[in-house]
């Protein structure tokens, strides 16, 4: 007669083998591929391997039990006394060794075995956790060798554990759901480490690197859940005749293994709350008979959304085909905005990206941001406040060496540079595939051209030649365009396919803590160079004052040093040159020219003219001497008495009258002048 229990434990015995094998397999596996997760889930084929070896203890202690109560019925029928052992019942316990074996091992051993089970994944599970945080999630070797492998184990423990499942649904059976369960658990970690292992083919590694945090996550909540489990069955009643559930059957595993349970679990939750078998109804019949097609055609439907591909008007993007980006004829498959069909995934993968988009790398800062809406906060640029996140510090060299440097000071400068720099993709291909991160490259490429280039600038503003090259100063504007070119090229070389759109150089500024004292520098300095332009200016008056402009002022200048020494090589050429340029000259040299010119020809004009007179007086004299003489005497007299009163007397030579003038100025005229002028008027 065959035992009850004995198929039960054929199939502990196998799981048993197979856990093992997968454990010892996929240790080595993990460890010659790198890959973390392969690694850690051999930890979990092992806590299964636990598991059922305790099943395989438990069925086997009940096909000795079983076996020992079919011999003691055998002897019972077959002996002539054998109704005694019918009869006294303490003596038939006394033969009962093996049942009595299988109660005290799962009275005791089990739970003490669940103690064990819990401690072990709580344990690893921390373990690999840390392991896991060492090792950064590294990516390994050879995945879709190990892809293979882990569908292949994937695939041989479902169907160990839903056989297992199934045969648990038999009263006699049912510790095997314990075991069903986990191993059921290790099929779909299989599994998803399989289709991880195939996105790490190519490049896609976010999924492994989840995988390898989950699984000592789930090691660490199934420790928690046993040693829940082992505390609340101290608790829980035991009837006798009733099946125990063990502490190491995992009751979240075996939600998974067997989702019918919670469909009969929410029926009966439903009939309970309507007050009728609503479960019994048509239309809950035909969905419980279409739930898993309905699910299958959703789940297809969207599998199958993935052969289109919808690219925006500001985008393009390159299909990859298995991995490669190019057709047989070796042209890249390139598509521009619209709608394309492509193969499902994970055949054809489309790789997007907005090429007309401006991008911006913060180089030299890290810019605030609003946590609301993730977007920056722009600040005024004021020297004399912090207006970004972080802002880092560029060393610039100093104008003087080591010697002109103070004691202990290093002859160099600190600015904060924000730069901010935007670019836009135009080369797609270079831009994706060129190297992992682009954008993280032409970052670095960015902090790497401005370290260079502010180590060749200078930061002095001490005259105005300085300040035209200073960063602080006009040199901004040369600054932008050495630092946009030169950013420009090193892109190129390292093939990023970017264009740089815009450079901004204003924010490079002294650190807050001297801002204020470098204002009265640049004051000062502006204030020398306003007093340096007004001198400027007020020479260039003077001198377009006075030779009409400074060009032929600084003509003049160049002739004139020549006739203000004794110089032998002066000849009639550099007088005619000097004599054209003042001709040519204006201003109060052109006026004094004229007035000069004006008093030469008048005075030689008066000259002849009073030689011309003087010889016709000499005519005229020699004609009438007398007369010539007596002519010029009167007109002497005319000419030098015309603002003279003259009083005219006329007498006889003989004549001894006594004539009486006086010649005092009055403001009055007397009575007697205006008595005669009365008359005078009268007459």
């Amino acid at each position: 007669m065959t035992t009850p229990s004995r198929p039960a434990r054929v199939v502990a015995v196998g799981a048993l083998l197979l856990s093992v094998f997968l454990f010892i397999f996929t240790l080595l596996l993990g460890r010659w591929s790198g890959f973390f997760a392969v690694y850690a889930s051999s930890y979990f084929f092992l806590a299964s391997a636990l598991i059922w070896l305790v099943l395989l203890i438990q069925f086997h202690q009940r096909t000795l039990a079983e076996q020992e109560k079919f011999d003691m019925f055998e002897l019972a029928s077959q002996s002539k006394e054998g109704k005694i052992f019918i009869q006294k019942g303490e003596q038939a316990q006394l033969f009962a060794v093996a049942q009595k074996r299988l109660v005290t091992f799962e009275k005791w051993f089990i739970p003490v075995f669940s103690v064990i089970i819990a401690v072990y994944e709580a344990a690893i599970g921390l373990f690999l956790l840390k392991g896991v945080a060492d090792s950064g999630s590294a990516v390994g070797k050879q995945p879709l060798l190990c892809m293979v492998w882990m569908a292949g184990f994937a695939f041989a423990s479902f169907l160990l554990s839903k056989y297992a499942t199934g045969m648990s649904t038999r009263p006699e059976w049912k510790p095997l759901r314990a075991g069903g369960s986990f191993l059921f658990g290790a099929a779909l970690l299989s599994l998803v480490q399989a289709i991880a292992l195939v996105l790490a083919q190519y490049k896609i590694v976010t999924v492994i690197q989840i995988v390898d945090y989950c699984i000592p996550v789930i090691l660490i909540l199934l420790g928690i859940e046993t040693s829940l489990n082992v505390i609340l069955d101290i608790y829980r009643p035991h009837m006798p005749g009733f099946y125990s559930r063990a502490a190491f059957d995992s009751r979240l595993l075996g939600l998974i293994n067997e989702p019918g349970e919670i469909l009969h679990t929410a029926a009966g939750a439903i009939d309970y709350q309507f007050g009728f078998k609503v479960s019994q109804t048509w239309f809950y019949k035909l969905l419980e008979k279409a739930i898993i097609p309905l699910i299958i055609f959703g789940l297809v439907s969207l599998y199958l959304l993935s052969c289109v591909v919808v690219i925006g008007p500001d985008e393009q993007a390159i299909i990859e085909r298995f991995g490669n980006t190019k057709d047989a004829q070796g042209n890249i498959r390139l598509i521009g905005p619209g709608i394309t069909l492509k193969y499902p995934w994970p055949v054809d993968i489309a790789q997007k990206y907005s090429t007309q988009k401006i991008v911006e790398i913060p180089v030299g800062y890290e810019p605030k941001t609003d946590p609301k809406t993730g977007q920056i906060i722009r600040e005024p640029l004021l020297w004399g406040k912090d207006h970004y996140k972080h802002e880092y510090s560029v060393l610039v060299a100093s104008k003087g060496g080591i010697e002109d440097s103070a004691e202990g000071v290093a002859p160099v400068s600190i600015l904060k540079a924000n730069i901010p720099v935007q670019f836009r993709v135009k080369d797609i291909y270079a831009f994706l595939y060129s190297h992992d991160d682009s954008q993280r490259h032409l970052a670095a490429i960015c902090y790497r051209e401005l370290a260079k280039f502010v180590a060749s600038a200078t930061v002095e503003v001490d005259d105005e030649a300085a300040l035209q090259k200073s960063l602080l100063g006009a040199g901004r504007t040369l600054a932008k365009e050495v630092l946009t070119r030169s950013i420009q090229q090193a892109a190129d070389e390292a093939n990023l396919g970017v264009e740089i759109v815009f450079l901004g150089i204003q924010g490079i500024h002294p650190p807050t803590q001297v801002a204020a004292d470098y204002q009265k520098v640049v004051g000062a300095v502006q204030r020398k160079q306003a007093l340096i332009l007004e001198a400027e200016a007020q020479r260039n008056r003077m001198l377009t004052l006075l030779a009409g402009s400074v060009g032929e002022a600084q003509e003049l200048y160049n002739l004139s040093p020549k006739y203000q020494k004794d110089d032998p090589q002066k000849n009639n050429d550099d007088l005619t040159a000097l004599d054209d340029a003042f001709a040519q000259a204006g201003g109060e040299i052109f006026n004094r020219l004229r007035k000069a010119k004006s008093y030469s020809f008048e005075k030689a004009l008066i000259a002849e003219a009073t030689g011309l007179r003087f010889a016709s007086q000499v005519k005229a004299y020699r004609a009438a001497e007398e007369i010539y003489k007596h002519e010029q005497r009167l007109a002497a007299l005319e000419e030098g008495m015309a603002d003279i009163r003259k009083y005219v007397v006329a007498t006889d030579f003989n004549d001894s009258q006594v004539y009486i003038v006086d010649l005092q100025e009055k403001l009055l005229p007397s009575l007697y002048e205006l008595g005669s002028t009365q008359e005078t008027s009268t007459k």
